[in-house]
């Protein structure tokens, strides 16, 4: 009897983690500049300023550092994987010996060890080496476009989300809306990632609420003191 496939979610660790990033920065750091700006007393233009501003800062920034970020990764696992190429062809012995010690410290006994060493170099030596040495698989390697794009793409969706409400309600009733609704977006986001990465629920919505709340408060504070100050 075949058994039902398995759900794994390791392969969307790369995107997944770009994505939620920056969908949670997009709503906190958007929401948070429109309560500070707005508890400021500042006009209705000046927040529809700074709520764009944000976004399209915001969706630029967090590209930018993705690729740079992963990019590195990505420059570390090719230097690693060009020096296990020498390291291969220049003793391919002392590399299959290596390879075999791993495995028995994964619980091998020492002759299947060197048999499944043998058997996976003979079929591909360096991706046996990259993956049960280095770390490195094709699930788990560095895209930096891939997470340029999503973590960019992310955080403009969760921007727009409290900055549509700029142009939706009244200047008196903005706060209280957006801080609402941004922690409505924000739990929905923490079931979302949840769901997508198998976690459980309720501790994934809470993090991400309780620390958007926390960002949104300070700043409302600070632009509560700035407007008592001027």
């Amino acid at each position: 009897m075949m058994r039902n496939p398995e759900n794994h979610f390791a392969h969307r660790s790369g995107w997944l983690r770009a994505s939620v990033l920056g969908a949670n920065d997009g709503i906190v750091s958007t929401a948070s500049l429109i309560l500070g700006v707005a508890a400021a007393q500042s006009s209705h233009n000046s927040i529809v300023v700074a709520g764009m501003a944000s976004l399209i800062a915001g969706a630029m920034s967090m590209a930018a550092g993705e690729y740079v970020s992963v990019s590195s990764q990505a420059d570390t696992e090719r230097a690693d994987l060009d020096r296990e190429q020498v390291e291969l062809a220049e003793d391919l012995e002392s590399e299959h010996d290596e390879l075999a010690a791993i495995y028995v410290g994964r619980g091998l006994d020492t002759e299947l060890a060197q048999q499944v060493a043998t058997q996976l170099m003979a079929h591909d030596a360096l991706g046996a080496h990259a993956r049960d040495e280095l770390g490195i698989s094709d699930t788990l390697s560095a895209r930096p476009v891939q997470a340029a794009m999503a973590s960019a793409g992310a955080f403009a969706t969760g921007a727009a989300m409290p900055l549509l409400l700029v142009f939706m309600v009244p200047r008196s009733a903005l706060i209280g809306t957006v801080s609402g609704a941004s922690l409505v977006f924000l739990a929905l986001l923490g079931v979302l990632a949840a769901r997508a990465g198998g976690a459980p629920l309720g501790k994934a919505t809470m993090r991400v609420t309780f620390w958007g709340a926390l960002a949104m408060a300070l700043t409302a504070a600070v632009g509560s003191l700035f407007h008592a100050a001027f």
